[in-house]
């Protein structure tokens, strides 16, 4: 199995409730190193693009200097969850078996109010930027996605970033586009210093950096059905959707802008 020297793996010892929030129902959890996770299945709703998903965006994220929960990989037993009273959350479970994500539970953490906490121009926008350059649809008015924790911003919740690859073969079109939905993003009023932001994070993201990420993928995730392609060809695609992104990264950027001039 491939695994990268920066991410932990961890056993899962105790299941100790679920956290129903969204599609994916992830649970809190205790794991062998006596720390709680929020831990998340490979065998949710999503499939396990959520958690390829959540491991690149909250690196990415993590290597541009943003407040990220730890991220390991968790092993679950197969034997795991076969005393568990409720049948949904017993499939999961049983569905779920192998590796799977999770991520550091910031207990005491109150979730990011808009109209309680403000942030400044210059976190906003680097916080837009990011959301646009890996196409998080998920850091809304709705739902932030966001923490405070000990006085600070946390950063939580990638899964549902990088769409393209539930609509594989149109990944490079995917690579180019200006991701409009992100006139919705919860912090795009605040972001004025978006052009400021991309020649920054355009230099801190080098395409070793992108790759040593990619390559945190586990084999074990990348044994698609209906597809030929090797995990070395699916990191690779990657690998190659977030270069060409960062490359052209000025479409995005605009359309934030535009996004942003149109609320104001």
């Amino acid at each position: 199995m491939k695994t990268n020297s920066y991410i932990r793996t961890v056993n899962v010892t105790r299941y100790i409730q679920p956290l129903r929030e969204g599609g994916s129902l992830p649970a809190l959890a205790e794991a062998d190193d006596d720390f709680k996770y929020v831990l998340k299945f490979k065998g949710n709703g999503h499939g396990i693009k959520a958690l390829i998903a959540e491991l690149l965006g909250g690196e990415i994220a993590r290597s541009l200097g943003f407040q990220i929960p730890e991220l390991v990989f968790a092993n679950l037993d197969e034997a795991f969850g076969r005393t568990e009273a409720d049948e949904e959350i017993q499939d999961l479970l049983q569905g779920s078996k192998g590796l799977n994500l999770a991520l550091h539970f910031l207990s005491g953490a109150i979730t990011f109010d808009p109209v309680v906490t403000k942030v400044g121009a210059k976190l906003a926008s680097q916080i837009v930027w990011l959301d646009a350059f890996i196409t998080n649809v998920d850091r809304t008015f709705k739902n932030t996605n966001m923490l405070i924790w000990h006085k600070e911003l946390w950063l939580i919740d990638h899964g549902a970033c990088l769409y393209f690859h539930h609509s594989w073969v149109t990944w490079e079109t995917h690579a180019k586009s200006p991701f409009t939905l992100i006139k919705d993003h919860v912090l795009l009023p605040q972001a004025t210093l978006l052009e400021e932001v991309n020649l920054e994070f355009k230099k801190l993201l080098t395409e070793e950096k992108i790759r040593a990420i990619v390559a945190l993928i586990p084999d074990e995730w990348l044994k698609w059905e209906g597809t030929d392609e090797t995990p070395e060809e699916i990191r690779e695609v990657y690998a190659q959707f977030l270069l060409i992104r960062l490359n052209h990264s000025e479409i995005f950027t605009k359309e934030a802008q535009h996004a942003r001039e149109a609320l104001i």
